[in-house]
């Protein structure tokens, strides 16, 4: 199984990307997670928010894998823990399918991506910048794979 994070958005301030990096080069050849981009639609195009992410979401679908679990980060999904996205990792790993989470641009992702996702995830009840939201979720996902192998980086 490998972890494949799709984001819209390719600039993020230099913090975040070395924030990012250290985390991938973290996981490990048996779970390894790789990031890619999709450029955002140009804001300053006169189309509406709905054709906006009409078309990051073309985008994104066009960069997934086949057959590759969909999950997406939303405000309205799924809250979980440590803990449970740990067990949530060890059944996608049963799974076998590759897991594609997907991180939508400043209006969100298209109505349309969000309903045919395998799952909701929320990273937090409060509304993150993406920079910001792109780190906690890398470094949840390395959290959750260290609870899963018995590492010391998680601490109860």
């Amino acid at each position: 199984m490998q972890l494949l994070l799709l984001a819209v958005g390719q600039r993020l301030p230099a913090w975040a990307d070395e924030a990012t990096a250290d985390f991938v080069k973290r996981f490990p050849p048996d779970l390894p997670l790789q990031l890619k981009t999709v450029k955002a639609e140009a804001r300053s195009t006169g189309k509406t928010a709905a054709q906006m992410m009409a078309a990051e979401a073309q985008r994104l679908q066009e960069a997934t894998p086949r057959g590759a679990r969909r999950v997406v980060l939303d405000e309205r999904g799924e809250r979980l823990s440590s803990l449970q996205l740990a067990e949530r990792l060890e059944r996608w790993k049963l799974d076998g399918r590759d897991v594609v989470l997907y991180m939508g641009g400043p209006d969100g992702l298209a109505p349309e991506l969000r309903a045919a996702a395998d799952e909701r995830l929320r990273l937090s009840d409060l509304t993150l910048p993406h920079a910001l939201a792109r780190v906690l979720l890398v470094e949840g996902l390395y959290r959750a794979w260290s609870i899963t192998a018995g590492h010391p980086y998680h601490r109860e």
